[in-house]
């Protein structure tokens, strides 16, 4: 089964200096029929003012996944962390017993975009931790998280794994899915034939009870490919 969820069907929240669209339930959007998939609980993808952002604000039980399509994020939290995430970089933190943390735009002149994306654990009341890193954008497809963090991932505690997927036009792509697992596909940038179902920038692809997929580019494309576990 693949379901497609349109960015156009996302809730949306526009505050001024943050527009914000959110794939699943968040905040003041509610859809009852879209609280998560799997193990995945937010996706939202941000558009950030120069200068703003949000506060020191606290985290409990969720790894939290940002990655940063342009500008710069600055982040700060409790555990003494303190540095600035890159266009390009993937940032986690596991939130575990409890965290704050605050995410701005240093730049005075341009704005941030960026998608947050949250994960259940496995448990809860893990020790909290932050990594980030820069994958190698050369590489057509890349792990970027696995919970053993092989081929020099991040380290996610979840049985499951992102790979980002970067797709020149007309490029093909497979992917073999193992029984019971749950995959989702978000589109970053592009346009993309999944099984015969066309996405496109800021779709995501719910699939299940699925063998195999077969993607094909008809544009210069990105995405976001989580291998999920059972419901």
């Amino acid at each position: 089964m693949i379901y497609l969820r349109q960015a156009s069907e996302r809730g949306h929240a526009n505050h001024g200096w943050l527009d914000s669209w959110h794939t699943f339930s968040f905040a003041n959007y509610y859809d009852a029929d879209f609280m998560g998939f799997s193990a995945l609980r937010v996706i939202n993808e941000d558009v950030i003012d120069a200068g703003r952002g949000f506060g020191m604000h606290p985290h409990k039980d969720m790894e939290i996944l940002t990655y940063v399509l342009s500008g710069k994020v600055e982040h700060q939290d409790s555990m003494g962390n303190k540095g600035q995430v890159s266009a390009g970089e993937f940032q986690i933190m596991s939130a575990g017993t409890g965290i704050r943390h605050s995410e701005y735009n240093p730049y005075h002149d341009s704005q941030l975009h960026l998608y947050q994306i949250w994960i259940m654990p496995e448990k809860n009341d893990l020790t909290p931790r932050y990594e980030q890193s820069r994958f190698d954008t050369l590489e057509s497809r890349q792990l970027i998280l696995s919970p053993d963090a092989r081929a020099g991932s991040l380290k996610i505690f979840q049985d499951m794994t992102l790979w980002r997927w970067a797709l020149k036009k007309g490029e093909n792509g497979e992917y073999g899915i193992e029984k019971t697992r749950n995959i989702w596909v978000q589109v970053i940038r592009g346009e993309v034939m999944i099984n015969e179902v066309l996405a496109a920038t800021g779709d995501g692809i719910a699939i299940w009870d699925e063998s195999h997929l077969q993607l094909i580019a008809s544009e210069e494309s990105e995405i976001l490919l989580f291998d999920l576990p059972p419901n």
